[in-house]
């Protein structure tokens, strides 16, 4: 099956468990926003058995203490059987952990933005190739039908010659999760951006240069956080434009994804659910009508994907379907955008 034919199946539930056994799997951390979601993926898709989850931070387990089998890391790292860890620590926190994930010898799902820093990861990643381990890091929209659409059009030439990109990812997140953030000159670039830097690097590959505006807004000045930021990356003959803010209400249904060509658009708004994808197209081309029209889609489910394609990968012994030089352009792309290299 080549990644065509494979990527849609990603969106369907989960699927049952591969002829070598359920996969034993283990969480790194609790305290990511993404955490929640993971393990109910995981627990409900038929190729995993979760052994149970190691938080090195008291104050987490005591809020969680009777929710879930704890580990000592000791005993996560130590146990030949648990052959995948899913590292959730807060942004950009968690590749040490993933590190001695690696080391001990276990695949990897690492949530993003991993680490702030180029060469960590970059250690990390060929670590990980030297010893033919899989890393897959948590960006939300990798298996998601409409960007592979999008894909399918850009390579089929349908859309004629893509000239333009834009997307936006607001959020509208409390004292707590600002103060998490601020530390990072890239702020919400750096941390939500990522998520649509992810797809343009799918769609459009390495940009030549990157440009980006990381501004505060008056009760960003408060806290320091980089609240209001904008980004541009430059392409031969094209251009893409991520906005990213903390304070928008209301913000789940205004994110969107547009990709322009000078014979088609196709444009997704909301990103998620992900129900719909607008298509305007000049003339007939592939399975698209001349002129506008609405393609529905099934909705869009976080994570599930993700966690199939892992177990995939784990059971035949072959590559994950982001590749460790994507997940490198992909990383080093957002701390362009983000100012950090």
């Amino acid at each position: 099956m080549n990644r065509r034919q494979f990527l849609p199946a990603l969106a369907a539930a989960a699927a049952p468990a591969y002829a070598a056994g359920k996969i034993k799997t283990a969480f790194y951390g609790t305290r990511h926003s993404h955490f929640g979601g993971k393990w109910k993926a995981v627990a409900a898709n038929a190729s995993y058995e979760i052994a149970g989850v190691c938080e090195p931070d008291q104050a987490a387990r005591e809020k969680n203490k009777t929710a879930y089998k704890w580990l000592s890391e000791e005993e996560m790292l130590g146990d030949a059987s648990i052959r995948v860890i899913a590292v959730e620590m807060p942004p950009a926190t968690g590749l040490p952990y993933a590190r001695k994930a690696i080391e001990a010898g276990k695949h990897v799902h690492l949530e993003k933005p991993p680490t702030a820093e180029l060469a960590p990861f970059r250690e990390l990643i060929e670590e990980a190739r030297r010893k033919r381990l899989l890393v897959q890091t948590g960006y939300i929209w990798r298996f998601h039908e409409g960007f592979r659409r999008a894909k399918e059009a850009i390579e089929n030439g349908w859309l004629g010659e893509v000239y333009l990109m834009r997307a936006t990812i607001h959020t509208d997140i409390n004292a707590a999760g600002r103060a998490e953030l601020a530390p990072y000159r890239g702020g919400m670039m750096f941390e939500l951006g990522s998520h649509q830097i992810d797809r343009m690097v799918y769609l459009l590959g390495r940009p030549t240069e990157v440009r980006s505006w990381l501004k505060k807004t008056s009760f960003g000045k408060a806290d320091g956080l980089a609240d209001n930021t904008l980004a541009v990356f430059e392409y031969p003959g094209a251009m893409a434009v991520v906005s990213t803010s903390a304070k928008f209400p209301g913000h789940s249904p205004h994110r969107g994804f547009e990709v322009i060509g000078t014979d088609g658009v196709i444009w997704m708004q909301p990103v998620e659910p992900g129900t719909k994808m607008r298509v305007s197209m000049r003339e007939a081309r592939g399975p698209y009508k001349q002129g506008w029209q609405e393609i529905e889609l099934p909705a869009q489910q976080r994570y599930v994907g993700d966690f199939i394609d892992l177990a995939r990968a784990v059971e035949t012994g072959t590559a994950l379907a982001y590749s460790y030089d994507f997940e490198m352009t992909v990383h080093e792309t957002i701390l362009r955008a983000a100012q950090q290299i």
